[in-house]
């Protein structure tokens, strides 16, 4: 019986699961998860999986083509609540950890997400969408055909826009509802609406004698101008709400110690605008004292891998110690992430960090869960003893991983042309042969405040899969390698940036001599989108090029993106109204005419992050030039098509690239 392996298809991203969100129990001795795969009806299902750290394999708890996640246990252990969009959109609902159905505990019209457990069971605090004046005591859940008729008569409307946050990537136009946070009597089945304030708030925790709940919100009366983001305290039994942190930055992730004295939590002032590393800080619930435990670490905290098969939100920290004398978190630093532990005088040391990408964590009582993906798997649940012993427990892809074979990348290091120090990967083909000779392909990241590493990438091994020499860096502006090199690409866009990419080029073509230098391909997408229209603006060493959810022209980027506003100042120094015979020196549109690669262009059509009008303004001055130029349009896709997208259309995509590089290379 043969056990020769296939080469990896674009089809297969049907069939990966994609696991996240691990929760142990309250006694530690199981925990449940989230799995995410692609169904019949051309979307996601996600379903809970619970498995006792003993056993050999987890156990599926929930069913059917509903999104179902954010598994909470009660404090007891007793009971999990989640949510899921089994009934139309997401409501939370509720099951016994020793058999029976799920019931729906919430029908509130817009849903209901993110439930947290108060620390004696008695309530659970959520998010709802609402509207001004809601009442949280009637809410009524639409059926399929109400929800269908009232967007329906929504379309017929003209929107009227006063606000200059009017639309998001993520949620496309925005209306009047905001994200409150209510509050359920569980022996009563009661709702109380805790937020009124036109803003959305965000459950960060509940103190342990439950008299407190800990949010997150911009609740300022200039909050349509500013990207600040403060903490607050609200007191359940006199509804007052104290600020905690001083409004002039951004923080998150927080949570009580223990026994309620102190709040750990991630942030930022902006000091770097959108490049500033994120700090841990530990609160005072008396005195209001802050104290940064990260000012001498000098490395991203939190999880800042990209890749193409990452789905759900999983715990990156900060995560108090039973004793409250350490906090966990994880930490991107060189390619990889890994779990870190620190006191509270910030010695740091690092408890997991291997060449892999640890997804999330959960932790009791010097154990952990980690979840951790490598780039030749797409991602398995691992315990982790108070000894560090790691035994894997989960074998999440183990029928697609024995029949296909993936490229193991070669980690290698270069100096740009100013000395500093690069990193990157490079996947061969599959089915290398040393005496040939193989056409090459450069990927950029996104971001560009992003990194790419250690992960599981899809689209990187299918093109070593069709036959292409991959290479994959991290040039100036990435993160992973200390605040001075993610800072160094602001207003220096297609400066430094970009010798280091073509550094990189020039390094492999000398290193590996089975490298066809007259087959270079290039591609990326957003920055990635940005840097693969200047590269082929700037020099014709590139045959093919495909650019995806590109920028082409920051003129108009200014005022038709959804970040547009202030990314522009953040990244390239000036906006606009300030400079913008310097926002046209940095737009590749200026640079159309020199153009000779041919230039694959793909966006999705309700793209709000890099709006579908960059790719518009590059096809047409490049059609109008006469040169080799073709669009690609999906339709109902934003900017996460690649990662999030319908799986037809993400496949159609992958199709389509991998179309273009077999013509030209």
């Amino acid at each position: 019986m043969s056990t020769a392996k296939r080469a990896l298809t674009a089809e297969d991203l049907k069939h990966i699961d994609v696991c996240s969100d691990p929760q142990l129990t309250p006694d530690g001795d199981a925990y449940t998860f989230v799995s995410t795969v692609a169904n019949e009806e051309n979307d996601y299902a996600s379903q809970i999986f619970f498995q006792a750290v003993n056993e050999q394999e987890p156990r599926q708890w929930t069913f059917g083509n509903a999104k179902n996640s954010h598994p909470r246990f009660s404090p007891d252990g007793k009971k999990i609540v989640f949510q899921s969009t089994r009934s139309g959109v997401p409501q939370l609902w509720l099951l016994h950890t020793d058999g029976g159905e799920a019931r729906q505990l919430t029908t509130f019209k817009y849903g209901a997400v993110n439930p947290e457990w108060s620390k004696d069971g008695r309530y659970i605090i959520f998010n709802a969408p609402l509207e001004n004046g809601e009442d949280v005591t009637v809410q009524h859940e639409l059926s399929k055909n109400e929800r269908e008729q009232e967007q329906e008569e929504k379309s017929k409307q003209p929107l009227v826009i006063n606000r200059l946050k009017y639309k998001s990537d993520a949620n496309g136009f925005h209306d009047d509802k905001r994200s409150q946070i209510i509050r359920l009597e569980m022996e009563n089945m009661t709702f109380e609406q805790l937020t009124f304030v036109a803003a959305d708030h965000n459950v960060e925790d509940f103190s342990s004698d439950g008299n407190y709940i800990l949010f997150s919100a911009n609740l300022s009366e200039n909050e349509d101008f500013e990207l600040k983001n403060d903490l607050y305290l609200l007191n359940l039994k006199t509804k007052e709400t104290t600020t905690l942190t001083n409004g002039k930055g951004q923080y998150g992730s927080a949570r009580f110690s223990p026994n309620g004295g102190k709040i750990a939590c991630f942030g930022h002032e902006f000091v770097y605008q959108g490049a500033t590393l994120s700090d841990l800080y530990v609160l005072d619930t008396e005195t209001g004292n802050r104290t940064c435990l990260s000012s001498d670490w000098d490395f991203q905290l939190g999880d800042a891998m990209i890749g193409d098969t990452r789905m759900g939100q999983s715990e990156n920290g900060p995560v108090w110690s039973d004793d409250e004398q350490h906090l966990y978190f994880l930490g991107t630093d060189y390619g990889a992430t890994g779990l870190y532990q620190t006191d509270l005088n910030g010695e740091l040391n690092v408890l997991y960090k291997d060449n892999s990408h640890v997804f999330g964590f959960s932790h009791h009582d010097g154990a952990f869960i980690l979840g951790i993906s490598t780039p030749v798997n797409p991602g398995n649940f691992y315990h982790m003893n108070s000894k560090g012993q790691l035994n894997r427990l989960t074998d999440a892809n183990r029928e697609l991983l024995n029949n296909i074979e993936l490229s193991e990348p070669e980690s290698l290091t270069f100096k740009a042309d100013d000395g500093w120090e690069i990193q990157g990967w490079l996947l061969r083909p599959i089915g290398f042969e040393s005496d040939k000779k193989y056409p090459f392909i450069l990927e950029v990241h996104g971001g560009p405040h992003a990194m790419y590493g250690q992960t599981f990438f899809h689209e990187l091994q299918l093109l070593a899969a069709q036959g292409y020499v991959v290479l994959y860096t991290n040039p100036r502006g990435s993160h992973g390698y200390g605040q001075t090199f993610v800072d160094a690409c602001r207003e220096d866009y297609g400066g430094k940036d970009y010798s280091d990419l073509m550094r990189a080029v020039d390094y492999v073509l000398d290193q590996y001599d089975f490298i066809d230098q007259e087959r270079l391909g290039v591609t990326g997408g957003s920055y990635g989108g940005f840097m693969t229209n200047w590269i082929v603006g700037h020099t014709n060493r590139f045959k093919a090029a495909v650019t995806q959810r590109c920028i082409s022209n920051w003129l108009s980027f200014y005022g038709v993106s959804d970040i547009g506003y202030f990314f522009t100042k953040w990244e390239l120094g000036k906006n606009l109204l300030e400079d913008p015979a310097k926002l046209w020196e940095f737009s590749p549109l200026k640079y159309a005419e020199n153009i000779e690669t041919p230039l694959l262009i793909v966006h999705g059509e309700k793209d709000f992050r890099c709006p579908i009008e960059q790719s518009e303004q590059m096809f047409v001055a490049l059609k109008h030039l006469r040169k080799e130029v073709e669009f690609v349009r999906f339709p109902d896709a934003n900017h996460e098509l690649s990662r999030s997208g319908k799986p037809d259309m993400r496949i159609e995509r992958l199709n389509h690239i991998t179309r273009w590089f077999d013509e030209y290379l």
